[in-house]
């Protein structure tokens, strides 16, 4: 990525060039991503095709100031540090849910050496404020919970948050590329829990703020706030002024690529 392109997606993230590579200044462009570049799916149900290249979506997420699912968020946010120095590796991850597991390449999370190795991921929605260390023998505090890696019998990772499975992570170095076939999927199969919801969320100072089809939800702590929006002006404002999301037409459910 040109360097001028690597300013303005600092600039779209608040956060200056850093100095050294290094996990202090990952945590700070981890956290800073995820208070301002929102998780949505919108581009699903605006029947716009989700495209896995580097350069269409820096596009989408600096330029067009829009936000994305996995492989939309961390896809950017690789390219990103990569342009700051940092060694990037994309890893596949199964969702876990309920003692079930997703299809292959369900979710792309990334592993970032600086220079030891953390898990970083600002593409899973409501999840690890900052990095967590590739380290399965410790248990890791974070404002969301208590998270704890561990390894299992053929040699991936289940991330556990307060004793929850959260996704099987496997070690092995993926591609771009690798992820089209599921991200299609994911955009286009009824079964998909993509295709059967609208959101748009991100990580505030205080709490989050979401905005599922029309409802709106401002979380702090235990306190949670919903307001319906009933006329499609009131859904437009929402995104433009709560996510920096300008849009001429409101999503709907139903409406794929």
């Amino acid at each position: 990525m040109e360097s001028t392109k690597t300013d303005e997606y600092l600039a779209r993230i608040g956060a200056a060039r850093p100095r050294h590579p290094d996990a202090e200044a990952l945590a700070d462009l981890h956290l800073r991503h995820l208070r301002t570049v929102p998780f949505e799916n919108l581009s699903i149900h605006l029947a716009e095709p989700i495209v896995l290249d580097e350069v269409a979506l820096i596009d989408k997420i600096v330029t067009r100031r829009r936000g994305g699912f996995c492989y939309e968020l961390n896809g950017a946010f690789a390219v990103l540090l990569r342009s700051l120095g940092y060694q990037v590796t994309m890893l596949a991850a199964r969702s876990l849910d309920g003692g079930s597991i997703g299809p292959p390449f369900d979710h792309m999370t990334l592993r970032v050496d600086a220079p030891d190795p953390w898990l970083v991921d600002v593409g899973f929605g409501r999840f690890v404020h900052r990095p967590l260390r590739l380290d399965p023998t410790i248990d890791q505090a974070d404002p969301e919970g208590v998270f704890r890696l561990v390894e299992t019998d053929e040699g991936d990772i289940d991330v556990l948050k307060d004793g929850v499975p959260q996704y099987r992570l496997e070690q092995r170095p993926r591609l771009l590329a690798d992820y089209e076939a599921t991200c299609w999927w994911q955009q286009t199969s009824p079964k998909s829990h993509f295709t059967r919801s609208l959101v748009c969320s991100r990580l505030t100072e205080d709490g989050r703020l979401t905005l599922s089809d029309r409802q709106l939800v401002h979380t702090v702590g235990q306190e949670r706030e919903e307001t319906t929006l009933t006329t499609d002006a009131e859904v437009l404002a929402a995104y433009r002024d709560h996510f920096g999301i300008e849009l001429d037409t409101v999503p709907h459910l139903g409406i794929t690529p």
